[in-house]
Order: structure tokens, then C-alpha cells, then sequence
């Protein structure tokens, strides 16, 4: 009964090999000897960053707490200097490593959360899926497209396609197929499959539509104005609406063809559930009617969308987030107490707050314009559109190697940027936009892609080959109709 090794132990095990490699990678980089053009402080960033980047991937301990060691580590060895080049000094470098949190984005990111929590306090985000469950719900395209909407609806207001997709869509449609049998072990192709394979697919799309549908994004856009040779960060900086008008037609186009291409190649084996409106709408009356506080959510959430839209000249898209926030707490759709004990973010913005600075710091020491110079005397001679399009494919497709989405950004992004900015003659609010834009959908290449794909994947509903499969063919679905406009369209949207 002693025999084996203790599931504990083996846990442990797994943290500090997670630690050990992260740490290595660092040390490895330090004993390097130090390349022309660089300088030793920027060798030694290059270690920590790298290092941050790996225990981002390996989690030996949460995300937050390695943007929060890495900061520290570099402001300490005072390895950043100045913004005008010269040697840190005490105050500088702490300046640097809390310049993170006074990043605009940073903070939307966090309000966006509250908004989230918004929809599932008052209720609202479930009545939402109902409702289309009640309306769509009777035959299997139509639970599809209802399915779908039910993340359509609520993704410009959260930003986390997990707490969207796997909080609030999923815990609604995982109690349709059981209601026809189909269940991971009997019947998965009945409904549960199709209905789960929508789900994943769906939130990758409609997290690429809104500037607000994944904390990358926003993430991604600060990057953007802090890439070499960009003199004017105000001038490259995106607004909700120009990211609406570049991703409307590619985001139409693929939310449409998702329930339709998985009805042609993979179908429920049961087309009619005339048994699914009437459960939604016992559901619905366990609600009863809309409360006094859903109405509220829905209103503010609406002056939310409103603001951002027609507003922008009036406030910026962070400070209509923290308005409404303030109403939110003044009406009490939630309290103060929620807002301090929502450890998700909280976390989030602490950790977006230490990767905003750590990619910074990138720059600072010089490594990127380095990198970029190198990558750029590779693409010589080639045209604008090629060297755009060899970005863009290289980055989606890195994907592959990356288990977040935050740490591809973080990792890959800034240092195409270098390459872009490198180039003669490249747009770099264009480029910016192409690479910001794919990041949703991205998230559809593996199980691991993106926040929900490891909850999908594991119902069971799914073969694991079938996913690995149809991540890649709707990857490259998505790729090619994004590409297309990214290159074409794009351009004329961000005049808009």
C-alpha cells in the first residue's frame, strides 16, 4: 500500500523542474558571450525575460507573482536605462518596473472583469443564453447559432473568453445533450459534440472581433506604441471603434460559417430537439422576470458600448470603463467588497501591469532594435505585402508552441514589431493591427491554445484526434479569410 510515488510528491516534483528550467534558461543566457550591438545589461535582461517567458509557459508558480519577480529582478540590477538612453538610476528603475500600472490598458482590462462579474451577479448573462436557447433551441442549427450568440452577446464586455465561454456559456448548453442521451461515452455525436465543438470555435472568433473580447488585445495594442521607431505612441494606438470596423467583415463571415461549416462535416446524428425550448423556458421562469438589477446591468452595459463607440473624442475607452464601474458601485449591481475580493483580476492586472513593463524594457535595452535590424536585412528587397504577410503567417502559426495566448503576445509580438519597424516603408498601426487582430483566433490550433480549449476538450465529446484535427482545419479556415481582409481591408477601415 506504501508503493509508488505519493501524488503530492510528484506534483512538487513537477513545480521544481518547472522552476529549475525557467532559472537555467536565464543563467544560460547570462553566460553567453555578448553579441555586437548589444550591451552586457541588455544580455542580461534578454535572460530574465526569456526566463519569464518560460515559467509563463511552465507555471511553477502563477503568472502574476513571475511578472512580479521579473520586474523586480531587472529594476533591482538596474539593468533598463532611461528613457534618453543613459545608466539607471534608483528612482528610474523603480519607475520602470511600476510603469506597468499606470497603462491605461492595463486598467481596462481590469474594469472589464467587473463587468463580467456584473453579468453573472445579476443573472444576466444566463437569461441571455436562455433566451436564445428558447428561441433557436428546436432544431440543431438553430442550437448551434444559439450557442453561438450566447457568446457573441456578451463578448464585448468580457474580456476573458474563459469566464465568457467556459463561466457562462457552457454551464448553460452542457445540460442540453444529457436531456437526449448523448452523453461523453453514449452518443457524443447526437448534439454533445457538435454543440461543444461550436462553443470553442465560437469564442475564438468573437474574441478577435472586439477590442474588448480578450485581455491579449488590449495587451497587444499597448505594445504597439512602444515598439522601436515608433516616435508618436498616440498615433499607432487603436480605438474600439477602428478595431470594430477592421475585424466586422472577417468576424461576420467566420461566426456565420462556424455553425455552418461543423453542420456540413461534422452533424449532430439528431437533428430536431423540440425538448430544449421547453427546458430554457422552465429555466426561465426558475429566474422569474428581470430584475431590477439585470436591467441595470443591461443599461450600463449599453452606455458602455455607446461611449465607446460615439465617445471617443469625449473620454477614452479606459475612462468609460472606470465610469461606469463608479455607476455600477453607485446602483449596487456590485458592491465595493467585489470589486476588492475579485482575486481573478486583480491578478490579471497585476500580471499584464509586469509584462507591459517587461516588454518595454525589451526596447529600452536596445535588444529589439537590434533583432529587428537583423530580421529586416533578411527581408530586403522584398515587398511591403510580403513582409507583412511573413509576419502575420509566422505569428498565427507560432502559436503551435504556446500553451497562452498573453505569453505569445509578450514573447513574439515585440520583436516582429522590431522587424516591421526595421523595414522602409512599413505601417506599423497596420502591422500592429494585422498581428493584434489574429490573436482570437489563434486560440481555435490546439487544446491548449486558448483559456476554454482545455475545458472543451476534456468533456469527452470530442475525440482528442478529431480535435487535434479540426483545430487545424479551422485554423487555417480562419487564417485565410482573416488574411485576406487583414491585407485588403484593414488598410481603409483604420482611416475610418
Amino acid at each position: 500500500m506504501f508503493s509508488g510515488t505519493p501524488i503530492h510528491s510528484e506534483k512538487t516534483m513537477d513545480k521544481r523542474v518547472s522552476a529549475i528550467i525557467p532559472i537555467t534558461a536565464t543563467a544560460l543566457i547570462w553566460l553567453l558571450p555578448v553579441p555586437d550591438g548589444l550591451t552586457v545589461n541588455a544580455m542580461r535582461y534578454l535572460g530574465i525575460f526569456l526566463g519569464v517567458i518560460l515559467a509563463l509557459i511552465l507555471e511553477p508558480l502563477p503568472n502574476s507573482a513571475v511578472g512580479l519577480i521579473g520586474v523586480t529582478l531587472a529594476g533591482s540590477l538596474r539593468l533598463v536605462p532611461m528613457p534618453d538612453g543613459k545608466a539607471a538610476t534608483l528612482g528610474g528603475s523603480l519607475n520602470w518596473a511600476l510603469s506597468g500600472f499606470v497603462d491605461s490598458t492595463v486598467w481596462l482590462i481590469f474594469v472589464a472583469y467587473m463587468f463580467a462579474m456584473g453579468y453573472e451577479k445579476t443573472g444576466l448573462g444566463k437569461r441571455i443564453a436562455l433566451l436564445l436557447m428558447k428561441k433557436l433551441g428546436s432544431k440543431a442549427l438553430g442550437l448551434g447559432f444559439a450557442t453561438a450568440l450566447s457568446d457573441l452577446a456578451l463578448a464585448p464586455f468580457i474580456p476573458s473568453n474563459t469566464a465568457r465561454s467556459a463561466g457562462s456559456v457552457y454551464p448553460v448548453v452542457k445540460n442540453i445533450p444529457p436531456m437526449y442521451g448523448s452523453l461523453p461515452n453514449s452518443e457524443p455525436r447526437k448534439i454533445g459534440a457538435y454543440l461543444m465543438w461550436i462553443c470553442i470555435a465560437t469564442t475564438s472568433v468573437t474574441s478577435s472581433m472586439f477590442f474588448t473580447g480578450l485581455a491579449p488585445n488590449l495587451l497587444a495594442i499597448s505594445l504597439i506604441g512602444k515598439a522601436p521607431g515608433v516616435t508618436d505612441p498616440a498615433a499607432v494606438t487603436m480605438s474600439w471603434m477602428q478595431w470594430f470596423w477592421c475585424m466586422l467583415p472577417t468576424g461576420v463571415i467566420l461566426f456565420i460559417l462556424v455553425p455552418l461549416i461543423t453542420y456540413a462535416i461534422y452533424p449532430p446524428t439528431q437533428k430536431a430537439f423540440p425538448e430544449t425550448p421547453k427546458w430554457a423556458t422552465s429555466e426561465l421562469e426558475k429566474l422569474g422576470t428581470a430584475t431590477r438589477k439585470e436591467w441595470l446591468m443591461a443599461i450600463m452595459a449599453l452606455l458602455a458600448l455607446l461611449l465607446w463607440i460615439f465617445g471617443s473624442k469625449v473620454m477614452n475607452a479606459t475612462m468609460v470603463a472606470i465610469f461606469v464601474l463608479c455607476l455600477m458601485v453607485i446602483l449596487d449591481i456590485i458592491n465595493w467588497d467585489d470589486v476588492v475580493s475579485n482575486k481573478s483580476a486583480w491578478n490579471t492586472l497585476t500580471w499584464f501591469a509586469t509584462l507591459v513593463a517587461m516588454a518595454s524594457g525589451l526596447a529600452r535595452v536596445g535588444f529589439l532594435k537590434w533583432l529587428g535590424v537583423i530580421f529586416a536585412s533578411h527581408l530586403a528587397g522584398s515587398s511591403t505585402a510580403i513582409v507583412l504577410f511573413g509576419l502575420l503567417a509566422f505569428f498565427y502559426f507560432s502559436h503551435y508552441f504556446f500553451a497562452s495566448l498573453t505569453a505569445h503576445t509578450t514573447a513574439i509580438m515585440p520583436v516582429l514589431l522590431a522587424t516591421g519597424a526595421a523595414v522602409p516603408g512599413i505601417d506599423m498601426k497596420l502591422l500592429g493591427m494585422m498581428l493584434a487582430g489574429s490573436l482570437g483566433i489563434m486560440g481555435i490550433l490546439t487544446p491548449y491554445g486558448t483559456g476554454p480549449s482545455p475545458v472543451y476538450y476534456n468533456t469527452g465529446y470530442i475525440e482528442k484526434k478529431t480535435f487535434w484535427a479540426f483545430g487545424a482545419i479551422y485554423g487555417f479556415i480562419f487564417f485565410a479569410v482573416y488574411v485576406v481582409f487583414a491585407m485588403y481591408w484593414f488598410p481603409t477601415a483604420l482611416s475610418f
